[in-house]
């Protein structure tokens, strides 16, 4: 970290600011994602939801988000990253708390669909964003520490929604989330502009603008840029290349294990209660405590702090207070989006090319989420321990995500960035709808045998083999690091 602070103080920091906000923007995105999955139990005895019903609304979700994302991309390179990533946030703070007025599945589901379609403004303009104020040396740097939000939404929204579902209506967890990203809209439109604007304002160094436009394939004349930038670039010339099919590849085959983990893992683990008690009692839990009451009692985070009267009578029942057990989850995912950014930056440091980096960086990533083939085997020994190789598992999938995001400004000059952007998102999104269809279906089937652990594990075993499978397409793809100078 010494040559990395020597490089700022030299230089500038203003673009660590555009981080910054970028990383609040992702924060924000994943915490009104994430409130659906958390309230999931709930809304199962509220709306009567089976597995299927579930997985059809977190599937309108996905739909919409995909279908968004094949046209939010060019949007957003058309009318610029200030004014798309702002319309974005707004449409989506609007959809989240609309949720609060859903009463069937049919209204959930329709508004799932809303926050689909505007969520899906979020990474192409992060993407964008980052290119525009970052070398390809931070890159995937920056692209870790933005991505990292997405981990800070995920452990903030356990510790906050289950309690303001208990203390004022499974409603307002959907409004006050929502909320939040009207904040963020006035911070991001009076502070984010261009290099250029900033170097105009005095708010950016000479020398740090000249950084940010240190890569060689990059220094081009102003007409030339002007040139480029007015060229409109059509998705079917991006699909001419190689390089986006890896990147559609990529994300098509492993942006489906973060969507099972963000909507399934609270499931999981209060299934794992129930599953508990109903072994440990298999005559009726204690002094009246009813199945419902005593999992009640696992959903609030105050109870790792105090005593609980009902816990205490379940004292010879390990059960986990799972909204804590999701946020450690993502607490360990928030190292690996972090170091995943760092490592190839390393290998770069160290004398390898940046292909070179970013796929032996990917590659480790890839063998990290092997470990939860073993998290059900170790469960049954204490769910703790499954929780850290669920969470091992998701730190590299936020590797892998910051690197893979940043294949694409590697490979791509910057006006097409949130456009392929755009395109692979859309196919982790369809991705996305695949596993939640097959979770449905094999949850609700393996439940009907009272075996619905086996369900788990079969789906824990195509999230552990997912990542191995897509590098290996990637590299078949793109066996050298080639860029794309004719656009």
């Amino acid at each position: 970290m010494g040559k990395f602070n020597e490089i700022n103080e030299k230089i500038g920091n203003y673009r660590w600011t555009i981080c910054a906000l970028v990383f609040f923007a992702t924060t924000i995105n994943y915490l009104d994602r994430n409130v659906l999955g958390l309230l999931k139990s709930t809304l199962e005895v509220e709306m009567q939801w089976s597995e299927t019903d579930f997985s059809h609304i977190v599937m309108a979700f996905q739909l919409a988000y995909a279908l968004g994302l094949l046209g939010i991309g060019r949007v957003i390179d058309k009318t610029g990253t200030k004014a798309g990533y702002f319309l974005s946030l707004l449409g989506w703070s609007i959809a989240a708390m609309v949720h609060g007025l859903a009463r069937n599945t049919f209204s959930f589901g329709a508004a799932r669909a809303f926050l689909g379609v505007t969520e899906a403004g979020n990474f192409p303009a992060a993407n964008k964003a980052i290119a525009e104020w970052f070398p390809k040396k931070e890159r995937a740097f920056a692209t870790g520490i933005y991505n990292s939000g997405a981990n800070i939404g995920s452990i903030v929204a356990p510790l906050c929604v289950p309690w303001i579902a208990v203390n004022w209506g499974w409603e307002w967890a959907f409004v006050a989330t929502g909320a939040i990203g009207l904040v963020w809209l006035a911070f991001w439109w009076f502070t984010y502009k261009s290099p250029a604007e900033k170097l105009k304002e005095g708010k950016l160094k000479q020398a740090e603008y000249d950084f940010i436009h240190s890569d060689r394939d990059e220094q081009q004349s102003k007409n030339s840029a002007a040139e480029h930038a007015s060229k409109q670039i059509k998705w079917i010339k991006l699909l001419t290349y190689r390089q986006t099919w890896s990147f559609f590849f990529g994300k098509f085959l492993t942006d489906p294990v973060w969507w099972f983990y963000l909507f399934w893992l609270p499931g999981f683990l209060n299934g794992d209660n129930k599953a508990k008690l109903l072994a440990a009692y298999p005559n009726g839990l204690p002094d009246g405590v009813s199945l419902e009451t005593a999992l009640n009692e696992t959903t609030k985070f105050s109870n790792m702090f105090s005593n609980s009267e009902i816990l205490d009578k379940l004292q010879d029942v390990s059960l986990i207070i799972w909204p804590v057990a999701v946020a450690v989850v993502y607490t360990i995912s928030t190292v690996g989006s972090v170091f995943g950014g760092w490592l190839p930056k390393y290998f770069v440091n160290r004398g390898k090319t940046v292909y070179t980096a970013r796929m032996t960086s990917m590659l480790i990533y890839a063998l990290l989420p092997l470990s939860v083939l073993a998290a059900q085997y170790v469960g049954q020994i204490n769910t703790w321990y499954a929780v850290l190789l669920i969470g091992l598992a998701c730190a590299g999938h936020q590797a892998w995500s910051a690197n893979i995001f940043t294949t694409v400004s590697d490979m791509f000059p910057k006006k097409a960035v949130a456009s392929v952007t755009g395109i692979g998102g859309m196919a982790g999104a369809f991705g996305g709808m695949l596993i939640a269809w097959s979770a449905g279906l094999l949850l609700d089937h393996f439940k009907l045998l009272n075996r619905i652990e086996t369900g788990y594990g079969i789906l824990f075993a195509v999230c552990a083999l997912a990542y191995i499978v897509a590098w290996v397409v990637m590299k078949i793809l793109v066996p050298k690091f080639k860029i794309v100078t004719d656009l």
